[in-house]
């Protein structure tokens, strides 16, 4: 079974800027997979060059087992984008639009596909509605009913839900999901890394056109040797805390210690300097943290 997505030694240079320096990446079909990285970092880039969108100057990529650019045809029929710019046809209603990229693809007969589509995102009340009198949210959930309107095996979220309100954004993964469950590929950018925690099996991660961390997100998460230690205090932080602390707010300051064997030096010396707490709770490392992690040590 072909890798539902094949990237090997990729590059691309535009101009001055080398955006991408030898990618290797295989993402398994079935997969809900992450692509992280700062801006900049390449990943619009390369879902281009994998939506034949921008040409490789060296270097393959195969979707479905699909060269993207000797068997192209079949490689953007097995993929659906959903591009992060907010790009529209403004002369055509909601349905119009896609039935109009069923077509793009020679996908016959697609109505009730369609129509199931726009009620999981809830554009059905817009179907009549033309584009140009949607609201930015609307148009977004129009992207995305676009990217799945051929049912493609492999499915790319760049920023999908940038901008958008959480109901959206709920309804969105649920519908996801579910095609996650029943076989597509799921590869999802994001720079809210809480949605990459809850979602991503695996994740890679990039900084300047490099593959700079590749693994589970359990693992992923396991790298990073240190825990926060939140506390409410009656009084002010000793002073032999203050270098540890990770940030603060007018209630609460937060303490990033290596190891559980820490709190109770950070316990003893809170109580030496004769504060009370009020409030504590010890939290683990989240992406967001193994994500800073992977990229200062890059």
């Amino acid at each position: 079974m072909p890798a539902a997505i094949e990237v090997r030694d990729v590059h691309k240079r535009f101009g001055e800027l080398q955006a991408l320096s030898g990618i290797d990446l295989e993402i398994r079909q079935g997969e809900f997979f992450g692509l992280l990285g700062p801006n900049g970092a390449g990943k619009t880039t390369l879902i281009s060059v994998l939506a034949g969108l921008a040409r490789a100057d060296r270097g393959s990529a195969r979707v479905m087992g699909h060269d993207v650019r000797a068997d192209y045809r079949a490689a953007r029929r097995s993929l659906g984008v959903v591009p992060q710019e907010l790009v529209f046809d403004p002369f055509f209603t909601v349905r119009e639009t896609l039935r109009f990229q069923s077509g793009y693809f020679g996908v016959r007969d697609n109505g009730a596909w369609i129509e199931e589509v726009m009620r999981h995102l809830d554009l059905a009340s817009k179907a009549e509605v033309n584009m140009r009198a949607l609201s930015g949210g609307m148009k977004r959930r129009v992207l995305v009913a676009q990217a799945l309107v051929h049912k493609p095996p492999v499915i790319v979220l760049d920023e999908p839900t940038a901008g958008v309100d959480v109901e959206l954004r709920q309804a969105l993964w649920q519908f996801i999901r579910r095609l996650n469950r029943d076989g597509h590929t799921i590869v999802l950018t994001t720079h809210y890394l809480e949605e990459a925690e809850a979602l991503c099996e695996r994740i890679a991660m990039l900084k300047q056109g490099r593959v700079v961390a590749l693994d589970s997100t359990a693992n992923l998460l396991k790298r990073v040797h240190h825990l926060f230690l939140r506390l409410r205090l009656s009084g002010e932080l000793p002073g032999e805390l203050r270098p540890l602390e990770h940030g603060s707010t007018a209630e609460a300051h937060i303490l990033r210690l290596k190891g559980f064997e820490d709190v109770e030096q950070a316990l003893a010396c809170i109580r030496k300097a004769g504060c009370r707490i009020e409030e504590m709770e010890l939290m683990q490392p989240d992406l967001e943290d193994a994500f800073v992690d992977v990229m200062q040590r890059s």
